[in-house]
């Protein structure tokens, strides 16, 4: 089921959208960067010098160009760049490490890589071992930031990379961009409705991690579908926080690309920090955030927010990872407390589909859903390893379909027909690997990612509603349950927990969690270990690294095996 509306999704690139933005606002302001703002006209004008750029320096339609960047103003006007001339963007995480950029330039064949001074050392080496030539254009965040705040930061941080680029086959951005001077006239648009616009890879925190293709089409259609779902008036000089990283699926098609063909204002972070977060939450009073559940769980503590009016606060979405009911709860209660006439509203989706297909609407919310399907945006519940489509209330698989669609993964064909499956009414699902159900109103219920399952004395245990009980806890930020492997049971169940910042752990605190999870847990589904940590590993977009967790907790059952 899906909701009713349809949308006219018209045949234009990523960068004609844009542009219609500011053929209609060329006065609004698309870009503010530590309070530089930039107005659509000239965002524009940008785009093309650097298009010209890129031309230049032989570019052309079909070529990758790798974006090793943070949110800067460079990466917005280098990604619609690359998608005026045809180009494809393979968006890379700035923090991957030297053996990942490498593997990434290799398989999407990147011709250029475009990258900050500060992460030139990793980046120069990760190009020497690439199975081609590849030619390196280096940013400086200080060539973005207005005075005096652009020399504060060269002499507190910026002073030591000024020695990149030292490479031969590496460039200045600046002078990169004089190379636009050459080339007077940008070839012309060719919209190609499944031609790959972006590359953006599998947030994965084991194995290879999968290139996901992306067409206009899918961003396109993902930004006008969520205004729609939205349901708020959107978007014309409304500021949207820009945290979420532009490498991920949340960041771009969201944070970004639907905000900038609305005619609002990205307002860019380069990088989460929860007391930037807060502090530009105070000053810049943004209309609309969106985030991981750790940032919004993190903003319920700041001093600096509390007594704060956040009445300009239009909507709240939470996406990337699932939102417990407890913190939907600690969130809403601090939203009422702090003036704003918004609940935080929870988005499900995947990358292999640009990022949300579905979110919880504006003035209802129904206990542990995610939500309705986006306009044009079809859900199904199936069998675990069938085709078999279950019937209302009934757990199962989440397939989905719609424009959003990827059209497969990069170099993996393999992967791509498991995931991607042709069904009897001739469409073309993704299988997304989650578990979950729907109601008979349509409303979609996530109960986690199906390898998440643990089996323990041949019963399925499922870490997100354990999870959830721990979350509920006054004394706990937050949780993870994995399992452990275990010579009687397979694996037993272990819990590690996370406490507010002044709580000390205790036997008397695990004895309190291990008792309310005993009046909801089922005996053999109880954590057998209950451990504290300061801090949980993170997947590069905030999501708890449950996976690097359990090849821990494995490894040294190993070890201690061998002895």
């Amino acid at each position: 089921m899906n909701t009713v509306k349809k949308i006219n999704y018209p045949a234009l690139t990523m960068f004609q959208m844009v542009e219609r933005a500011a053929r209609l606002t060329p006065d609004e302001y698309a870009v503010e960067f530590f309070g530089r703002k930039m107005k659509y006209s000239t965002f524009v004008k940008r785009i093309e010098r650097c298009a010209r750029a890129f031309v230049a320096l032989g570019i052309k339609k079909g070529d990758a160009v790798t974006l090793c960047m943070p949110n800067l103003p460079q990466t917005l006007e280098c990604f619609y760049a690359i998608n005026r001339i045809g180009a494809v963007a393979n968006m890379v995480h700035p923090l991957s490490a030297q053996n990942e950029i490498t593997y990434y330039l290799n398989i999407s064949e990147s011709k250029a890589i475009v990258t900050v001074d500060m992460f030139f050392g990793n980046v120069s080496k990760a190009i020497e071992n690439a199975d081609h030539p590849v030619k390196a254009i280096v940013c400086r965040m200080q060539d973005e930031l207005p005075p005096p705040l652009d020399m504060a930061y060269v002499l507190k941080k910026g002073k030591e990379y000024l020695k990149y680029p030292n490479t031969e086959n590496s460039i200045l951005y600046k002078k990169f961009l004089k190379g636009a001077k050459t080339v007077k006239i940008l070839p012309e648009i060719v919209y190609e409705k499944d031609a790959t616009a972006a590359i953006l890879y599998s947030g994965g925190t084991s194995g290879v991690p999968k290139g996901i293709c992306l067409t206009n089409l899918n961003f396109n259609a993902c930004a006008m579908q969520s205004r729609v779902a939205i349901d708020i008036e959107y978007m014309k000089g409304l500021r949207v926080l820009s945290c979420m990283p532009m490498f991920h699926g949340f960041g771009l098609g969201i944070n970004i690309h639907t905000v900038l063909i609305n005619s609002a204002c990205c307002m860019l972070m380069p990088s989460f920090d929860k007391n930037s977060y807060a502090n530009a939450l105070i000053k810049k009073k943004p209309n609309f955030i969106a985030g991981v559940p750790t940032i919004f769980e993190a903003l319920l503590h700041l001093p600096q927010l509390e007594g704060k009016d956040l009445s300009y606060l239009k909507g709240m979405f939470c996406g990337g990872d699932s939102l417990s009911v407890e913190l939907k709860r600690s969130i809403d209660t601090f939203l009422k407390e702090h003036n704003a006439s918004i609940q935080v509203r929870e988005g499900y989706g995947l990358t292999e589909c640009v990022t949300a297909s579905c979110l919880t609407p504006k003035d209802e919310y129904r206990e542990n859903s995610i939500g309705l399907p986006y306009p044009d945006t079809y859900y199904q519940i199936v069998r675990p390893g069938t085709d078999d489509v279950l019937p209302f209330g009934e757990e199962g698989e989440i397939i989905l379909r719609g424009p959003s669609l990827m059209t497969g993964y990069l170099k993996n064909p393999e992967e791509t027909a498991s995931t991607l499956r042709k069904l009897a009414d001739g469409n073309i699902w993704l299988y997304t690997g989650d578990l979950g159900y729907m109601d008979e109103d349509g409303y979609v219920y996530f109960k986690q990612r199906i390898k998440r399952m643990i089996i323990t004395n041949g019963y399925n245990v499922y870490p997100g509603p354990i999870e959830n009980l721990i979350d509920g806890i006054d004394e706990v930020a937050y949780s993870c349950v994995i399992g452990v492997k275990d010579t009687h049971r397979m694996q037993r169940v272990r819990a590690y927990v996370v406490l507010h910042d002044g709580i000390e752990p205790s036997e008397a605190l695990k004895e309190k969690i291990m008792n309310e999870l005993k009046l909801h847990v089922a005996k053999y589904a109880l954590p057998k270990e209950i451990m504290f940590r300061d801090e949980l590993p993170k997947t590069l977009v905030g999501k708890v690294a449950y996976r690097k967790l359990e090849d821990e907790a494995n490894a040294e059952i190993d070890a201690e095996a061998a002895k």
